[in-house]
């Protein structure tokens, strides 16, 4: 008897966000640091204010804030459909156009094959968390094959003997 499809499958890019975090604090840091020390140090003709002060820490955090979108991306899956959101973009698919769902070996991250041929990214699948994605891929197709089976599709196209 096969095992029921999961009722939902969610996937967060675990190590991305970690680095992304690690990151994003050592640039905000670095910057803090650049930020007090700047006050202390003249070229001979600019000499640095309070303004330029906040003006590098203020980069830093916006720099740490941009890294830190790197690891915006989350999967949702349930029986009504797959929503993916990665850095850029955010997808809503109902199961209907979902082809398959490829994780390739070589792959970095999985991928949802659509109906007109086109495919999505799906960055909070990756390679890098290991049994983590494989248990996200086999949840993916284990509500594909579902929806398949509660919802077969008619025959499409010419018969071969018509």
């Amino acid at each position: 008897m096969p095992t029921p499809p999961p009722d939902r499958v969610t996937a967060v890019p675990r190590r991305l966000r970690l680095l992304c975090a690690l990151v994003a604090a050592v640039v905000v840091a670095v910057m803090a640091v650049v930020a007090a020390l700047l006050p202390s140090s003249s070229t001979g003709v600019v000499t640095f204010g309070l303004a330029d002060q906040v003006a590098v820490l203020g980069l830093g955090l916006f720099v740490g804030g941009g890294i830190l979108l790197l690891g915006r991306a989350r999967l949702d899956a349930d029986a009504a459909g797959v929503r993916v959101r990665n850095v850029l973009g955010r997808h809503e698919l109902p199961w209907d156009v979902v082809r398959a769902v490829r994780f390739d070996r070589s792959a970095r991250w999985a991928s949802l094959e659509l109906a007109n041929g086109d495919e999505v990214a799906v960055v909070a699948v990756q390679a890098a968390d290991g049994e983590r994605a494989a248990d996200a891929v086999e949840g993916l197709r284990a509500l594909l094959a579902a929806h398949r089976a509660a919802h077969p599709s008619p025959a499409t196209g010419p018969l071969l003997w018509d």
